[in-house]
């Protein structure tokens, strides 16, 4: 899979291409604040059964949030490796990139989830090497990979999870009840309780 992708609403089946490599690259630069940024964790790997696609889901740390993205099957082994704990024979490419990481002294401070474009994710290595501010555009998955393997926390841009990020149906009903009761609440409405003239 060439991009990080949403799970499309209207057929969960469906994933939209990633953009061409000469067309702009939304989240490129460090353009979010953090005061912008909500910690995510990895809460699991899926597979969407009838197309045979992996789908990461990320929950919100403080809330009951989840925010799904269809990645790569490579990508999806490399982040379920690490969190399950299972150790390869050899490093995959996340191991070696960890490893360069290392020897180079870069320090990764976290991964962030900046953008959603055209159904696209966009994502930021940020972190410091040799006094300098490192800022690199990434997959999602593979930031997420590296991010599970370096202890960095994950973050997305609280823009993407207003757009993307999905509550479980329980949840999602008592919002809307929520918003409902405050509503009644606030309505000036004549006791019932007293008699009526």
């Amino acid at each position: 899979m060439d991009a990080d992708v949403a799970v499309c609403r209207g057929d969960p089946g469906a994933r939209v291409a990633g953009l061409p490599p000469s067309a702009p690259r939304p989240g490129s630069g460090s353009g979010v604040s953090t005061v912008d940024l909500v910690e995510v964790a990895v809460d699991s790997i899926r597979v969407h059964m009838p197309t045979g696609q992996h789908v990461v889901i990320l929950k919100e740390r403080e809330a009951e949030r989840f925010l799904p993205i269809w990645i790569g099957v490579a990508e999806a082994n490399a982040i379920a490796i690490k969190i399950t704990g299972i150790v390869p024979d050899r490093p995959i490419t996340h191991d070696l990139v960890v490893s360069l990481f290392e020897q180079l002294r870069v320090e990764v401070s976290r991964i962030v989830v900046t953008s959603l474009d055209n159904d696209v994710y966009f994502a930021r290595i940020v972190g410091r090497v040799e006094g300098r501010t490192l800022d690199l555009d990434a997959r999602p998955s593979d930031a997420i990979a590296l991010a599970v393997r370096l202890g960095s926390p994950i973050y997305v841009a609280r823009e993407v999870l207003e757009k993307a990020a999905v509550l479980p149906e329980g949840e999602a009903e008592q919002e809307r009840l929520r918003v409902f009761q405050e509503m009644v609440n606030s309505m000036d409405l004549p006791d019932l309780d007293e008699p009526h003239p």
